[in-house]
């Protein structure tokens, strides 16, 4: 069976959504976070420390924008994904990327710089520069939802809207509502709404419950 390590609202929600939003079969296991500093034998499993972990056999995989997409390809018949040959493969592959490398690198910044570091290690001018980099760089898919499509690729719903809508999850979580432009924020109402996502929360609230864990933020 596949397995997933996980932590409330971190990265790996990604992978958590594309198990759920496919109906594939999972062990999720809960962690504290950070769990290199709260679960110190978890690093036995992933030496980086981090999370996701996906375990499929002998396959271990630590990136939550590859996940859906190996998900997808290997488990879910192509569901989610895009082709090679199909009109939004390159769309496709770019959205995924660009949710983590593009959006959640500085989002993660912010969240060091002013929240996780200890009071006398923190920078508000720097977590307030990435703030601004994260919003700034939301232009794009601002922008491509102007046209009023429901989801990113006009194909539909996909890996891409999973990487993407991650990063808008976190910066609610970040209390940036009031910073998310109109179009971003309609559509990760409509992500939300999916049961996908839906039965996603609820396995990571019944994941934290029976492991006595409480939310990041």
């Amino acid at each position: 069976m596949l397995q997933l390590w996980h932590c409330h609202d971190a990265r790996s929600f990604r992978a958590l959504w594309a198990l759920e939003e496919l109906g594939l079969d999972y062990d999720l296991r809960m962690l504290p976070f950070p769990p290199r500093a709260l679960r110190k034998e978890y690093m036995a499993e992933n030496p980086l420390g981090t999370v996701p972990l996906l375990i499929d056999g002998d396959t271990r995989m630590t990136e939550s924008a590859a996940i859906p997409h190996y998900l997808s390809t290997v488990h879910g018949g192509g569901r989610l994904a895009r082709a090679p040959g199909e009109a939004e493969y390159g769309a496709y592959l770019n959205w995924l990327h660009h949710g983590e490398a593009t959006l959640t690198f500085p989002q993660t910044l912010y969240l060091r710089y002013a929240t996780l570091e200890p009071e006398e290690r923190r920078q508000p001018q720097v977590a307030e520069d990435y703030r601004k980099w994260f919003l700034a760089r939301l232009r794009l898919a601002e922008q491509t939802l102007a046209d009023g499509r429901e989801y990113l690729l006009t194909g539909g719903f996909s890996n891409a809207d999973i990487s993407v809508g991650y990063a808008i999850q976190l910066a609610l979580a970040l209390r940036m509502r009031d910073d998310l432009p109109p179009n971003c924020l309609a559509w990760f109402d409509r992500l939300s709404a999916r049961d996908g996502f839906t039965r996603a929360q609820a396995a990571q609230r019944a994941g934290m419950e029976a492991e006595g864990l409480k939310p990041i933020f």
